[in-house]
């Protein structure tokens, strides 16, 4: 709070349509944030409502800046808050572990409606007695989270600027990415799951235009969609989400201009095998050099 005042500085200096659009947004933010303080996420629509109030109305705020600006047409409502939905439930997903670590006080954003099929209570997730009801338990909340796709991708199909447009769409690409390498992973329970830095980087490096969207969403998804384990409670409706995001990239007609995001697993070679076979060789090698020259040795010895 010390530096505060540079933020209320820079706040007045802001065109007006700038400062009710922020004056606005925060406003409704600080009340919904201050209502979950008493109150705990206990279902579906209370995850949503959480989430709305702590990211949906920054996709709100941003909507209205991009308008505010000039630069493009004002977004939906529910679009915009899609964009903030999809990216917060990403993040609460990945930081399972650490929230509910956390000191004093756990913090508990995974909505009761979800984990109590699975468990009695939620930190009962990160016992490894209870490793195979919390992989289905974090599959359940990754499909929870991919309903949010369609509208994120409609969002960013809609921009025009392209400085606006990559703004949106890197932080909507790693989320996707991020859930590709959560899902059905138990160690989301034991420690940090994200993108590996060199994704990240080929990530904001080829983001530049929707196609390119398009193609990191369908690589993405697929990868998700090749770990779905058949007896997984939800796999029915984990596959249809992905296959309706699937269907949204084919039907973009841009999929063979896109540059691929898939993590292929490279093939691992074992170097001592491949150590020993030269060894073979280099000894077989020097055996028949040896005989050879012994052979010739006796020959010449015979004949002079």
């Amino acid at each position: 709070m010390d530096q505060f005042h540079h933020v209320s500085t820079a706040f007045l200096e802001l065109g007006r349509s700038y400062q009710e659009a922020i004056e606005d947004i925060t406003r409704k933010m600080g009340a919904g944030m201050a209502k979950f303080i008493c109150k705990e996420v206990e279902t579906g629509d209370d995850y949503d409502e959480y989430c709305h109030y702590v990211a949906g109305l920054v996709g709100l705020g941003l909507s209205k800046l991009f308008h505010a600006s000039g630069k493009e047409d004002l977004a939906s409502d529910t679009l915009s808050n899609s964009m903030g939905l999809f990216l917060q439930k990403t993040n609460i997903i990945r930081d399972y572990l650490e929230d509910i670590n956390e000191i004093p006080k756990s913090r508990m954003f995974w909505p009761r409606e979800i984990w109590s099929k699975y468990v009695s209570k939620l930190e009962e997730l990160k016992y490894e007695e209870n490793s195979v009801k919390a992989v289905q338990c974090l599959n359940d909340m990754v499909t929870n989270a991919l309903a949010h796709v369609d509208d994120c991708l409609k969002y960013m199909s809609a921009l025009q600027d392209p400085a606006i447009f990559r703004f949106c769409a890197i932080p909507q690409i790693m989320a996707i990415g991020t859930l590709a390498m959560c899902y059905n992973n138990i160690q989301v329970f034991r420690g940090v799951v994200k993108m590996r830095r060199g994704l990240t980087a080929k990530v904001i490096a080829r983001t530049k235009t929707m196609s390119d969207v398009y193609g990191a969403f369908y690589d993405f998804s697929c990868l998700l969609q090749s770990k779905v384990d058949n007896n997984d409670p939800n796999a029915r409706k984990t596959k249809d989400r992905l296959e309706s995001i699937l269907k949204t990239c084919r039907d973009s007609g841009t999929l063979n201009e896109r540059k691929s995001y898939i993590i292929r697993k490279e093939p691992t070679y074992n170097p001592m095998p491949i150590a020993v076979i030269f060894i073979i060789l280099a000894i077989l090698l020097a055996y028949l050099s040896a005989t050879r020259s012994n052979y010739i040795c006796k020959f010449c010895y015979k004949h002079v």
